[in-house]
Protein backbone atom coordinates (compact mmCIF):
# COMPACT_ATOMS: atom_id res chain seq x y z
CA UNK A 1 0.00 0.00 0.00
CA UNK A 2 1.44 3.18 -0.76
CA UNK A 3 0.35 7.16 -0.83
CA UNK A 4 0.95 9.04 -3.83
CA UNK A 5 -0.86 12.38 -5.55
CA UNK A 6 -3.04 11.26 -8.14
CA UNK A 7 -3.74 14.31 -10.44
CA UNK A 8 -2.79 16.61 -7.93
CA UNK A 9 -5.15 15.04 -4.99
CA UNK A 10 -3.54 12.70 -1.97
CA UNK A 11 -5.07 9.29 -2.46
CA UNK A 12 -4.11 5.54 -0.71
CA UNK A 13 -3.60 3.00 -3.45
CA UNK A 14 -4.14 -0.71 -2.78
CA UNK A 15 -3.09 -2.99 -5.17
CA UNK A 16 -2.72 -5.79 -3.36
CA UNK A 17 -4.55 -9.45 -3.56
CA UNK A 18 -6.66 -10.23 -6.07
CA UNK A 19 -7.47 -8.32 -9.40
CA UNK A 20 -10.96 -6.84 -7.95
CA UNK A 21 -9.29 -5.31 -4.86
CA UNK A 22 -7.65 -2.14 -6.98
CA UNK A 23 -9.69 0.93 -4.77
CA UNK A 24 -8.98 4.38 -4.51
CA UNK A 25 -10.11 5.54 -1.05
CA UNK A 26 -10.36 9.16 0.27
CA UNK A 27 -7.95 10.36 2.78
CA UNK A 28 -8.46 10.44 6.69
CA UNK A 29 -9.54 13.79 6.49
CA UNK A 30 -11.88 13.33 3.53
CA UNK A 31 -13.38 10.22 5.00
CA UNK A 32 -15.06 11.59 8.15
CA UNK A 33 -16.44 14.63 6.81
CA UNK A 34 -18.57 11.86 4.19
CA UNK A 35 -19.52 9.61 6.97
CA UNK A 36 -20.58 12.37 9.01
CA UNK A 37 -24.03 13.14 8.25
CA UNK A 38 -24.72 9.22 8.42
CA UNK A 39 -23.37 9.25 11.66
CA UNK A 40 -24.66 12.26 12.85
CA UNK A 41 -28.73 10.81 11.82
CA UNK A 42 -28.02 7.28 12.91
CA UNK A 43 -26.67 8.33 15.96
CA UNK A 44 -29.53 10.94 17.24
CA UNK A 45 -32.19 9.19 15.63
CA UNK A 46 -31.40 5.45 15.74
CA UNK A 47 -28.15 4.82 18.47
CA UNK A 48 -29.42 7.36 20.62
CA UNK A 49 -32.58 6.39 21.26
CA UNK A 50 -31.93 2.40 21.70
CA UNK A 51 -29.49 3.43 24.30
CA UNK A 52 -32.72 5.37 25.57
CA UNK A 53 -34.54 2.21 25.55
CA UNK A 54 -32.11 -0.33 27.45
CA UNK A 55 -32.02 2.86 30.05
CA UNK A 56 -35.94 2.98 30.94
CA UNK A 57 -36.13 -1.30 30.47
CA UNK A 58 -34.46 -1.08 34.00
CA UNK A 59 -35.24 2.51 35.59
CA UNK A 60 -37.83 3.96 36.82
CA UNK A 61 -37.39 7.67 37.03
CA UNK A 62 -33.78 6.95 36.82
CA UNK A 63 -33.88 4.28 39.63
CA UNK A 64 -32.34 1.13 38.85
CA UNK A 65 -35.53 -1.39 38.91
CA UNK A 66 -33.44 -4.34 36.92
CA UNK A 67 -36.25 -6.89 35.81
CA UNK A 68 -38.87 -5.61 37.57
CA UNK A 69 -40.27 -3.77 34.12
CA UNK A 70 -39.44 -7.14 32.60
CA UNK A 71 -41.39 -9.23 34.57
CA UNK A 72 -44.56 -6.82 34.94
CA UNK A 73 -44.51 -6.72 30.98
CA UNK A 74 -44.34 -10.49 30.15
CA UNK A 75 -46.74 -11.59 32.95
CA UNK A 76 -49.35 -8.98 31.45
CA UNK A 77 -52.39 -11.30 30.55
CA UNK A 78 -52.01 -12.04 26.66
CA UNK A 79 -48.33 -11.43 26.32
CA UNK A 80 -47.54 -15.49 26.00
CA UNK A 81 -49.92 -15.59 23.56
CA UNK A 82 -48.12 -12.68 21.69
CA UNK A 83 -44.72 -13.60 21.67
CA UNK A 84 -45.97 -16.85 20.92
CA UNK A 85 -47.99 -15.57 17.73
CA UNK A 86 -45.13 -13.63 16.94
CA UNK A 87 -42.63 -16.68 16.69
CA UNK A 88 -45.22 -18.56 14.43
CA UNK A 89 -45.05 -15.33 12.21
CA UNK A 90 -41.37 -15.50 11.75
CA UNK A 91 -41.08 -19.54 11.18
CA UNK A 92 -44.93 -20.18 9.24
CA UNK A 93 -44.89 -17.35 7.21
CA UNK A 94 -41.37 -17.27 5.47
CA UNK A 95 -41.42 -20.99 5.11
CA UNK A 96 -44.78 -20.75 2.98
CA UNK A 97 -43.25 -17.46 0.69
CA UNK A 98 -39.93 -19.37 0.06
CA UNK A 99 -41.16 -22.80 -0.68
CA UNK A 100 -44.16 -20.63 -2.95
CA UNK A 101 -41.59 -18.07 -4.12
CA UNK A 102 -39.25 -21.51 -5.58
CA UNK A 103 -42.01 -23.51 -7.30
CA UNK A 104 -43.38 -20.17 -9.05
CA UNK A 105 -39.61 -19.31 -10.08
CA UNK A 106 -39.17 -22.42 -11.55
CA UNK A 107 -42.72 -22.55 -13.27
CA UNK A 108 -42.51 -19.31 -14.75
CA UNK A 109 -39.08 -19.97 -16.56
CA UNK A 110 -39.09 -21.02 -20.32
CA UNK A 111 -42.94 -20.47 -20.62
CA UNK A 112 -44.55 -18.18 -23.06
CA UNK A 113 -46.88 -16.94 -19.95
CA UNK A 114 -44.06 -16.90 -17.94
CA UNK A 115 -43.51 -12.92 -18.20
CA UNK A 116 -47.01 -12.28 -17.37
CA UNK A 117 -47.24 -14.73 -14.37
CA UNK A 118 -44.22 -12.87 -12.78
CA UNK A 119 -45.69 -9.60 -13.60
CA UNK A 120 -48.64 -10.35 -11.71
CA UNK A 121 -47.18 -11.82 -8.58
CA UNK A 122 -44.91 -8.98 -8.63
CA UNK A 123 -47.62 -6.08 -8.22
CA UNK A 124 -48.27 -6.49 -4.94
CA UNK A 125 -44.75 -5.85 -3.55
CA UNK A 126 -45.38 -2.46 -3.88
CA UNK A 127 -48.95 -1.86 -2.39
CA UNK A 128 -49.04 -0.01 0.89
CA UNK A 129 -49.84 -2.82 3.40
CA UNK A 130 -52.70 -0.64 4.22
CA UNK A 131 -54.29 -1.30 0.97
CA UNK A 132 -53.75 -5.16 1.25
CA UNK A 133 -55.35 -4.80 4.71
CA UNK A 134 -57.97 -3.26 2.90
CA UNK A 135 -58.35 -5.55 -0.15
CA UNK A 136 -58.42 -8.76 2.46
CA UNK A 137 -60.71 -6.94 4.91
CA UNK A 138 -62.74 -6.52 1.82
CA UNK A 139 -62.60 -10.15 0.66
CA UNK A 140 -62.90 -11.80 3.84
CA UNK A 141 -65.70 -9.54 4.88
CA UNK A 142 -68.04 -11.63 7.26
CA UNK A 143 -71.21 -10.97 5.92
CA UNK A 144 -71.46 -13.48 2.57
CA UNK A 145 -73.47 -11.20 1.12
CA UNK A 146 -70.00 -8.81 0.19
CA UNK A 147 -67.26 -10.73 1.56
CA UNK A 148 -66.30 -13.13 -1.85
CA UNK A 149 -64.14 -15.33 0.43
CA UNK A 150 -66.82 -15.57 2.45
CA UNK A 151 -69.40 -16.27 0.07
CA UNK A 152 -66.85 -18.87 -1.17
CA UNK A 153 -66.26 -20.67 2.15
CA UNK A 154 -69.55 -20.67 2.80
CA UNK A 155 -71.04 -22.53 -0.72
CA UNK A 156 -67.99 -25.16 -0.42
CA UNK A 157 -68.94 -26.13 3.29
CA UNK A 158 -72.98 -26.08 2.71
CA UNK A 159 -73.67 -23.59 5.22
CA UNK A 160 -75.76 -21.12 5.33
CA UNK A 161 -75.59 -17.46 5.79
CA UNK A 162 -75.68 -16.99 9.18
CA UNK A 163 -73.21 -20.03 9.86
CA UNK A 164 -70.87 -19.17 7.10
CA UNK A 165 -67.03 -19.38 8.48
CA UNK A 166 -65.90 -15.98 10.14
CA UNK A 167 -62.60 -15.52 8.75
CA UNK A 168 -61.67 -11.93 10.32
CA UNK A 169 -63.30 -13.87 13.85
CA UNK A 170 -61.31 -14.83 16.78
CA UNK A 171 -60.50 -18.33 15.38
CA UNK A 172 -59.08 -17.18 12.26
CA UNK A 173 -58.18 -14.09 12.09
CA UNK A 174 -54.08 -14.71 12.05
CA UNK A 175 -54.53 -17.22 9.02
CA UNK A 176 -57.00 -14.71 7.58
CA UNK A 177 -53.76 -12.10 7.88
CA UNK A 178 -51.25 -14.44 7.35
CA UNK A 179 -52.44 -15.18 3.80
CA UNK A 180 -52.59 -11.26 3.06
CA UNK A 181 -48.99 -11.22 3.93
CA UNK A 182 -47.73 -13.93 1.58
CA UNK A 183 -49.74 -12.52 -1.43
CA UNK A 184 -47.90 -9.58 -0.87
CA UNK A 185 -44.24 -11.06 -0.19
CA UNK A 186 -44.57 -14.19 -2.79
CA UNK A 187 -43.46 -11.88 -5.73
CA UNK A 188 -40.27 -10.43 -3.63
CA UNK A 189 -39.59 -14.31 -3.46
CA UNK A 190 -39.81 -15.13 -7.03
CA UNK A 191 -37.58 -12.07 -8.53
CA UNK A 192 -35.20 -13.10 -6.14
CA UNK A 193 -35.08 -17.18 -7.19
CA UNK A 194 -35.27 -16.22 -10.85
CA UNK A 195 -32.19 -14.35 -10.30
CA UNK A 196 -30.26 -16.96 -8.56
CA UNK A 197 -31.83 -19.94 -11.32
CA UNK A 198 -30.62 -17.59 -13.85
CA UNK A 199 -26.79 -17.51 -12.63
CA UNK A 200 -26.95 -21.49 -12.25
CA UNK A 201 -24.25 -22.10 -14.84
CA UNK A 202 -25.66 -25.21 -17.55
CA UNK A 203 -22.14 -27.23 -17.34
CA UNK A 204 -23.13 -27.98 -13.83
CA UNK A 205 -26.10 -29.99 -15.40
CA UNK A 206 -24.24 -31.06 -17.53
CA UNK A 207 -21.74 -32.84 -15.79
CA UNK A 208 -24.70 -34.12 -12.74
CA UNK A 209 -25.98 -35.92 -16.55
CA UNK A 210 -22.83 -36.62 -17.77
CA UNK A 211 -22.12 -39.04 -14.17
CA UNK A 212 -25.52 -40.28 -14.50
CA UNK A 213 -27.52 -38.57 -12.50
CA UNK A 214 -31.70 -37.83 -13.04
CA UNK A 215 -33.61 -35.06 -12.59
CA UNK A 216 -33.78 -35.38 -9.19
CA UNK A 217 -29.52 -35.43 -8.76
CA UNK A 218 -29.98 -32.41 -11.58
CA UNK A 219 -31.75 -30.45 -9.18
CA UNK A 220 -29.73 -31.42 -5.95
CA UNK A 221 -26.23 -31.02 -7.56
CA UNK A 222 -26.30 -28.45 -10.06
CA UNK A 223 -29.02 -26.08 -8.07
CA UNK A 224 -29.79 -26.35 -4.46
CA UNK A 225 -26.18 -27.18 -3.09
CA UNK A 226 -24.06 -24.66 -5.37
CA UNK A 227 -26.74 -21.80 -4.98
CA UNK A 228 -30.48 -22.13 -3.95
CA UNK A 229 -29.56 -23.73 -0.62
CA UNK A 230 -28.11 -20.22 0.00
CA UNK A 231 -30.80 -18.33 -1.84
CA UNK A 232 -33.87 -20.33 0.16
CA UNK A 233 -32.08 -19.64 3.23
CA UNK A 234 -32.01 -15.65 2.42
CA UNK A 235 -35.37 -15.65 1.40
CA UNK A 236 -36.48 -17.11 4.94
CA UNK A 237 -34.55 -14.77 6.97
CA UNK A 238 -35.37 -11.87 5.39
CA UNK A 239 -38.85 -12.98 4.93
CA UNK A 240 -38.83 -13.67 9.05
CA UNK A 241 -37.40 -10.21 9.48
CA UNK A 242 -40.09 -8.42 7.41
CA UNK A 243 -42.74 -10.22 9.75
CA UNK A 244 -41.42 -8.33 12.63
CA UNK A 245 -42.95 -4.96 10.80
CA UNK A 246 -46.76 -6.42 10.20
CA UNK A 247 -48.48 -3.49 12.42
CA UNK A 248 -49.35 -1.38 9.43
CA UNK A 249 -51.61 -4.77 7.97
CA UNK A 250 -52.70 -5.88 11.48
CA UNK A 251 -53.75 -2.13 12.80
CA UNK A 252 -55.95 -1.74 9.26
CA UNK A 253 -57.42 -5.56 8.45
CA UNK A 254 -57.77 -7.10 12.22
CA UNK A 255 -61.33 -5.64 13.08
CA UNK A 256 -61.17 -3.59 16.56
CA UNK A 257 -63.20 -6.72 18.43
CA UNK A 258 -60.50 -9.02 17.43
CA UNK A 259 -57.22 -7.72 17.02
CA UNK A 260 -55.95 -8.71 20.62
CA UNK A 261 -56.43 -11.84 19.17
CA UNK A 262 -54.08 -11.00 16.43
CA UNK A 263 -51.91 -9.20 18.31
CA UNK A 264 -47.67 -9.78 17.41
CA UNK A 265 -45.01 -7.56 19.17
CA UNK A 266 -45.20 -5.26 17.17
CA UNK A 267 -48.63 -4.18 17.86
CA UNK A 268 -48.33 -4.71 21.98
CA UNK A 269 -45.66 -2.75 21.99
CA UNK A 270 -47.45 0.16 20.49
CA UNK A 271 -50.42 -0.60 22.66
CA UNK A 272 -48.25 -0.62 25.72
CA UNK A 273 -46.23 2.44 25.26
CA UNK A 274 -48.31 4.80 22.78
CA UNK A 275 -45.04 6.67 20.85
CA UNK A 276 -43.80 7.15 24.53
CA UNK A 277 -41.41 6.15 26.68
CA UNK A 278 -42.39 4.04 29.53
CA UNK A 279 -40.43 1.05 31.79
CA UNK A 280 -43.10 -1.77 30.41
CA UNK A 281 -43.08 -0.77 26.78
CA UNK A 282 -39.16 -0.19 26.91
CA UNK A 283 -38.58 -3.63 28.29
CA UNK A 284 -41.09 -5.19 25.35
CA UNK A 285 -39.34 -2.91 22.88
CA UNK A 286 -35.70 -4.81 24.13
CA UNK A 287 -37.46 -8.30 23.66
CA UNK A 288 -38.55 -7.15 20.12
CA UNK A 289 -34.98 -5.50 19.16
CA UNK A 290 -33.40 -8.87 20.51
CA UNK A 291 -35.02 -11.27 18.66
CA UNK A 292 -34.96 -9.41 15.61
CA UNK A 293 -31.23 -8.81 15.80
CA UNK A 294 -31.10 -12.63 16.20
CA UNK A 295 -33.09 -13.26 13.58
CA UNK A 296 -30.31 -10.67 11.45
CA UNK A 297 -27.38 -12.47 13.19
CA UNK A 298 -29.19 -15.66 10.85
CA UNK A 299 -29.41 -14.07 7.89
CA UNK A 300 -26.26 -12.47 7.99
CA UNK A 301 -25.06 -16.37 8.55
CA UNK A 302 -25.78 -16.98 4.58
CA UNK A 303 -24.99 -13.25 3.21
CA UNK A 304 -21.67 -12.02 4.78
CA UNK A 305 -19.91 -13.13 1.46
CA UNK A 306 -21.35 -12.09 -2.16
CA UNK A 307 -24.55 -13.23 -3.15
CA UNK A 308 -25.41 -14.49 -5.77
CA UNK A 309 -22.04 -14.56 -7.47
CA UNK A 310 -21.64 -11.41 -9.97
CA UNK A 311 -23.11 -12.27 -13.38
CA UNK A 312 -20.32 -13.75 -15.32
CA UNK A 313 -19.59 -11.28 -18.20
CA UNK A 314 -20.90 -13.51 -21.19
CA UNK A 315 -24.19 -14.70 -20.33
CA UNK A 316 -24.43 -18.24 -20.03
CA UNK A 317 -26.05 -20.39 -23.13
CA UNK A 318 -29.31 -21.64 -22.60
CA UNK A 319 -29.44 -25.50 -21.32
CA UNK A 320 -30.11 -27.30 -24.71
CA UNK A 321 -31.40 -30.30 -22.59
CA UNK A 322 -33.74 -28.33 -20.83
CA UNK A 323 -37.19 -28.34 -21.33
CA UNK A 324 -40.53 -26.20 -20.46
CA UNK A 325 -41.48 -26.85 -17.08
CA UNK A 326 -43.94 -29.86 -16.48
CA UNK A 327 -46.99 -29.47 -16.82
CA UNK A 328 -48.28 -29.37 -13.69
CA UNK A 329 -46.10 -26.79 -12.60
CA UNK A 330 -47.02 -24.73 -15.47
CA UNK A 331 -51.14 -25.08 -14.34
CA UNK A 332 -49.49 -24.15 -10.78
CA UNK A 333 -47.68 -20.79 -12.58
CA UNK A 334 -51.84 -20.44 -14.14
CA UNK A 335 -53.50 -20.78 -11.15
CA UNK A 336 -51.03 -18.33 -9.09
CA UNK A 337 -51.31 -15.75 -11.55
CA UNK A 338 -54.93 -16.04 -11.21
CA UNK A 339 -55.38 -16.17 -7.18
CA UNK A 340 -53.41 -13.23 -7.56
CA UNK A 341 -55.62 -11.31 -9.64
CA UNK A 342 -58.53 -11.96 -7.55
CA UNK A 343 -57.98 -9.48 -4.55
CA UNK A 344 -57.10 -6.78 -6.74
CA UNK A 345 -59.85 -7.56 -8.89
CA UNK A 346 -61.92 -7.46 -5.88
CA UNK A 347 -60.57 -3.79 -4.43
CA UNK A 348 -61.13 -2.24 -8.04
CA UNK A 349 -64.28 -3.75 -8.28
CA UNK A 350 -65.31 -2.32 -5.25
CA UNK A 351 -63.88 1.15 -5.79
CA UNK A 352 -66.17 0.88 -9.12
CA UNK A 353 -69.37 1.06 -7.31
CA UNK A 354 -71.37 3.79 -5.41
CA UNK A 355 -70.63 4.24 -1.61
CA UNK A 356 -73.94 3.19 -0.78
CA UNK A 357 -74.03 -0.39 -2.61
CA UNK A 358 -70.48 -0.97 -1.54
CA UNK A 359 -71.77 -0.71 1.92
CA UNK A 360 -75.12 -2.44 1.50
CA UNK A 361 -73.80 -5.79 -0.95
CA UNK A 362 -71.13 -7.12 -2.90
CA UNK A 363 -69.27 -5.77 -6.00
CA UNK A 364 -71.15 -8.62 -7.96
CA UNK A 365 -74.17 -7.71 -6.93
CA UNK A 366 -74.62 -3.92 -8.13
CA UNK A 367 -74.07 -2.21 -11.46
CA UNK A 368 -71.06 0.25 -11.52
CA UNK A 369 -70.48 3.43 -10.92
CA UNK A 370 -68.11 6.28 -10.54
CA UNK A 371 -69.54 7.73 -7.62
CA UNK A 372 -66.93 6.89 -5.24
CA UNK A 373 -64.05 8.27 -7.04
CA UNK A 374 -66.29 11.22 -7.37
CA UNK A 375 -66.46 11.45 -3.61
CA UNK A 376 -62.77 11.17 -3.09
CA UNK A 377 -61.50 13.11 -6.05
CA UNK A 378 -63.59 16.16 -5.07
CA UNK A 379 -62.71 16.19 -1.02
CA UNK A 380 -59.50 18.39 -0.39
CA UNK A 381 -58.58 15.93 2.23
CA UNK A 382 -57.07 13.08 -0.38
CA UNK A 383 -55.03 15.65 -2.38
CA UNK A 384 -53.77 17.49 0.31
CA UNK A 385 -52.45 13.74 1.69
CA UNK A 386 -51.37 13.45 -1.98
CA UNK A 387 -49.58 16.28 -2.31
CA UNK A 388 -47.81 16.05 0.99
CA UNK A 389 -47.07 12.58 0.29
CA UNK A 390 -45.22 12.67 -2.59
CA UNK A 391 -43.23 16.32 -1.77
CA UNK A 392 -41.85 14.44 1.52
CA UNK A 393 -40.83 10.83 -0.66
CA UNK A 394 -39.42 13.14 -3.29
CA UNK A 395 -37.58 14.95 -0.32
CA UNK A 396 -36.41 12.27 1.88
CA UNK A 397 -35.41 9.85 -1.50
CA UNK A 398 -32.82 12.73 -2.22
CA UNK A 399 -31.71 13.01 0.87
CA UNK A 400 -31.03 9.21 1.75
CA UNK A 401 -29.71 8.69 -1.38
CA UNK A 402 -27.11 11.50 -1.01
CA UNK A 403 -26.18 10.57 2.24
CA UNK A 404 -26.01 7.14 1.38
CA UNK A 405 -23.83 8.03 -1.38
CA UNK A 406 -21.23 9.88 0.59
CA UNK A 407 -21.15 7.19 3.46
CA UNK A 408 -20.83 3.95 1.09
CA UNK A 409 -17.89 5.52 -1.18
CA UNK A 410 -15.13 5.39 1.92
CA UNK A 411 -16.73 2.11 3.41
CA UNK A 412 -16.65 0.21 -0.20
CA UNK A 413 -13.20 -0.08 0.29
CA UNK A 414 -13.13 -1.98 4.07
CA UNK A 415 -12.27 -5.65 4.01
CA UNK A 416 -12.07 -8.42 6.15
CA UNK A 417 -13.72 -8.70 9.93
CA UNK A 418 -14.01 -4.10 9.29
CA UNK A 419 -15.71 -4.48 6.42
CA UNK A 420 -18.25 -7.73 8.23
CA UNK A 421 -18.61 -6.03 11.50
CA UNK A 422 -19.81 -3.23 9.54
CA UNK A 423 -22.17 -4.95 7.29
CA UNK A 424 -23.62 -5.93 10.55
CA UNK A 425 -23.71 -2.75 12.40
CA UNK A 426 -25.96 -1.36 9.00
CA UNK A 427 -28.15 -4.61 8.98
CA UNK A 428 -28.23 -4.12 12.38
CA UNK A 429 -30.03 -0.29 12.68
CA UNK A 430 -32.01 -1.07 8.92
CA UNK A 431 -34.37 -3.80 11.00
CA UNK A 432 -34.82 -1.49 14.63
CA UNK A 433 -38.28 -1.55 15.38
CA UNK A 434 -39.25 1.99 15.28
CA UNK A 435 -42.63 1.49 17.52
CA UNK A 436 -39.96 0.19 20.13
CA UNK A 437 -37.77 3.41 20.20
CA UNK A 438 -40.56 5.83 19.44
CA UNK A 439 -40.70 7.89 22.94
CA UNK A 440 -36.72 8.60 22.08
CA UNK A 441 -37.19 9.56 18.96
CA UNK A 442 -39.88 11.73 19.86
CA UNK A 443 -37.57 13.59 22.80
CA UNK A 444 -34.38 14.62 20.59
CA UNK A 445 -37.27 15.75 17.78
CA UNK A 446 -38.61 18.15 20.53
CA UNK A 447 -34.87 19.26 20.96
CA UNK A 448 -34.40 19.84 17.86
CA UNK A 449 -38.28 21.88 17.89
CA UNK A 450 -39.01 19.62 15.42
CA UNK A 451 -41.82 17.29 16.70
CA UNK A 452 -44.97 16.53 15.07
CA UNK A 453 -43.92 18.91 12.50
CA UNK A 454 -43.24 17.88 8.58
CA UNK A 455 -39.32 18.49 8.66
CA UNK A 456 -39.39 16.33 12.31
CA UNK A 457 -41.87 13.46 9.99
CA UNK A 458 -38.95 13.54 7.30
CA UNK A 459 -35.89 13.16 9.41
CA UNK A 460 -37.44 9.98 10.99
CA UNK A 461 -37.83 8.54 7.38
CA UNK A 462 -33.96 9.46 6.75
CA UNK A 463 -33.10 8.09 9.75
CA UNK A 464 -34.20 4.73 8.58
CA UNK A 465 -33.55 4.81 5.29
CA UNK A 466 -30.12 5.87 5.60
CA UNK A 467 -28.74 2.24 7.11
CA UNK A 468 -30.61 0.25 4.02
CA UNK A 469 -29.09 2.34 1.72
CA UNK A 470 -25.62 2.51 2.49
CA UNK A 471 -25.98 -1.09 2.74
CA UNK A 472 -26.57 -1.76 -0.99
CA UNK A 473 -24.64 0.71 -2.44
CA UNK A 474 -21.55 -0.01 -0.36
CA UNK A 475 -21.78 -3.20 -1.94
CA UNK A 476 -22.29 -2.29 -4.92
CA UNK A 477 -19.51 0.11 -5.44
CA UNK A 478 -17.34 -3.16 -3.66
CA UNK A 479 -18.24 -5.59 -6.36
CA UNK A 480 -17.30 -3.17 -9.53
CA UNK A 481 -14.75 -4.86 -11.47
CA UNK A 482 -10.86 -3.22 -11.00
CA UNK A 483 -10.91 -2.19 -14.35
CA UNK A 484 -13.82 0.76 -14.00
CA UNK A 485 -12.64 1.71 -10.50
CA UNK A 486 -9.04 2.63 -11.48
CA UNK A 487 -10.77 4.28 -14.77
CA UNK A 488 -13.40 6.25 -11.92
CA UNK A 489 -9.87 7.12 -9.75
CA UNK A 490 -7.36 8.50 -13.01
CA UNK A 491 -10.57 10.18 -14.34
CA UNK A 492 -11.53 12.26 -11.25
CA UNK A 493 -9.76 15.04 -9.90
CA UNK A 494 -11.21 15.01 -6.20
CA UNK A 495 -12.78 12.73 -4.28
CA UNK A 496 -15.99 13.98 -5.59
CA UNK A 497 -15.50 13.48 -9.27
CA UNK A 498 -14.22 9.36 -8.54
CA UNK A 499 -18.00 9.08 -6.40
CA UNK A 500 -19.64 10.31 -9.19
CA UNK A 501 -17.93 8.13 -11.82
CA UNK A 502 -18.12 5.34 -9.82
CA UNK A 503 -22.28 5.73 -9.63
CA UNK A 504 -22.69 5.93 -12.90
CA UNK A 505 -21.28 2.39 -12.90
CA UNK A 506 -23.49 1.28 -10.29
CA UNK A 507 -27.07 2.60 -11.60
CA UNK A 508 -28.99 -0.32 -11.18
CA UNK A 509 -28.15 -0.13 -7.25
CA UNK A 510 -28.92 3.47 -7.32
CA UNK A 511 -32.10 2.42 -8.88
CA UNK A 512 -33.11 -0.06 -6.57
CA UNK A 513 -32.50 2.37 -3.89
CA UNK A 514 -34.19 5.50 -5.02
CA UNK A 515 -37.42 3.31 -5.58
CA UNK A 516 -37.35 1.33 -2.91
CA UNK A 517 -37.31 4.54 -0.70
CA UNK A 518 -40.25 6.29 -1.97
CA UNK A 519 -41.95 3.44 -2.25
CA UNK A 520 -41.33 2.70 1.48
CA UNK A 521 -42.24 6.79 2.35
CA UNK A 522 -45.13 6.60 0.12
CA UNK A 523 -46.59 3.01 1.50
CA UNK A 524 -45.91 4.21 5.27
CA UNK A 525 -48.31 4.14 7.95
CA UNK A 526 -46.45 3.48 11.51
CA UNK A 527 -43.67 6.67 10.98
CA UNK A 528 -46.60 8.83 10.38
CA UNK A 529 -48.71 7.38 12.96
CA UNK A 530 -46.13 7.64 15.29
CA UNK A 531 -44.33 11.21 14.50
CA UNK A 532 -46.71 13.25 12.43
CA UNK A 533 -48.74 15.88 13.31
CA UNK A 534 -51.73 18.36 12.50
CA UNK A 535 -49.90 19.78 9.25
CA UNK A 536 -48.01 16.62 8.69
CA UNK A 537 -50.82 14.09 7.79
CA UNK A 538 -49.32 11.30 4.91
CA UNK A 539 -51.25 9.15 2.74
CA UNK A 540 -51.27 6.23 4.63
CA UNK A 541 -52.52 7.86 7.71
CA UNK A 542 -55.93 9.19 5.92
CA UNK A 543 -56.28 5.74 4.48
CA UNK A 544 -55.85 4.19 7.81
CA UNK A 545 -58.15 6.91 9.22
CA UNK A 546 -61.09 6.47 6.51
CA UNK A 547 -60.89 2.48 8.15
CA UNK A 548 -62.68 3.60 11.53
CA UNK A 549 -66.12 3.01 9.80
CA UNK A 550 -65.07 0.15 7.27
CA UNK A 551 -68.32 -0.94 5.98
CA UNK A 552 -69.90 2.94 5.10
CA UNK A 553 -66.74 3.69 3.78
CA UNK A 554 -65.94 0.61 1.87
CA UNK A 555 -66.72 2.42 -1.33
CA UNK A 556 -64.94 5.32 -0.83
CA UNK A 557 -61.63 3.70 0.94
CA UNK A 558 -61.38 1.33 -1.95
CA UNK A 559 -61.41 4.15 -4.64
CA UNK A 560 -59.17 6.04 -2.58
CA UNK A 561 -57.02 2.89 -2.09
CA UNK A 562 -56.52 2.28 -5.88
CA UNK A 563 -55.51 5.58 -6.17
CA UNK A 564 -52.85 5.54 -4.05
CA UNK A 565 -51.63 2.45 -5.06
CA UNK A 566 -51.25 4.02 -9.34
CA UNK A 567 -47.90 5.20 -8.31
CA UNK A 568 -45.39 2.59 -6.36
CA UNK A 569 -47.15 -0.33 -8.32
CA UNK A 570 -45.83 1.93 -11.14
CA UNK A 571 -42.58 2.51 -10.34
CA UNK A 572 -42.35 -1.27 -8.88
CA UNK A 573 -42.88 -2.81 -12.08
CA UNK A 574 -41.06 -0.60 -14.27
CA UNK A 575 -37.95 -0.59 -12.52
CA UNK A 576 -38.15 -4.20 -10.82
CA UNK A 577 -34.91 -5.37 -13.12
CA UNK A 578 -33.26 -2.78 -11.82
CA UNK A 579 -34.68 -3.50 -8.32
CA UNK A 580 -33.22 -7.32 -8.53
CA UNK A 581 -29.93 -6.47 -10.12
CA UNK A 582 -29.36 -3.51 -7.31
CA UNK A 583 -29.86 -5.73 -4.40
CA UNK A 584 -28.27 -8.74 -5.51
CA UNK A 585 -25.13 -6.85 -6.60
CA UNK A 586 -23.36 -7.64 -3.49
CA UNK A 587 -23.46 -9.17 0.26
CA UNK A 588 -22.69 -8.26 3.50
CA UNK A 589 -19.29 -8.13 4.50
Amino acid sequence: MTRAPVLGELAVLDDVGPPRRGRAYPAAGATSALLLPAALLLGGLVLWPVLRMLHASVTTDGRWVGAAHFRAALSAPGTGAVVGRTVLWALLVPAVVTGLGYLLAVASRRSQEGGLVRLILVAPIALPLVVTGVTFRLMYDPDPSRGLATLVAATLTGRSAGEAPQLLGPGLVTVALMSAFVWAWVGLALLVFRAALDRVPPSLADAVRAYGGGRRHVLWDAQWRPLLLRTGAVVFALVALGTSRTFDLILVMAPGSVRDEAAVLALRVWQTSGGTTTGEGAALGVVWLLAVVAGMLVAALFVRQAWPPPRPADPPEPDPAATAPPRLFRLLAAGAAVAWLVPLGALVATSLHGPVDAAAEGWWSAPPSLDSYREVVTGAELWRALTFTLLLATVVTAAVLGVALLAAYPLAWLTGPTAQVTGLLLMAATIVPVQAIAGPVNEVLGVALSSGTARGLALVHVALGVPFAVLVLRNAFADLPAEQVRDARLGGRHWWGTLRRLARHNRPAIVAVSVLEFVQVWNDLVVGLLFSGPDAAPLGLFLAGQTRGFVANSGALAAGSVIASVLPVLLVVLARRHLVAGLVSGGVR
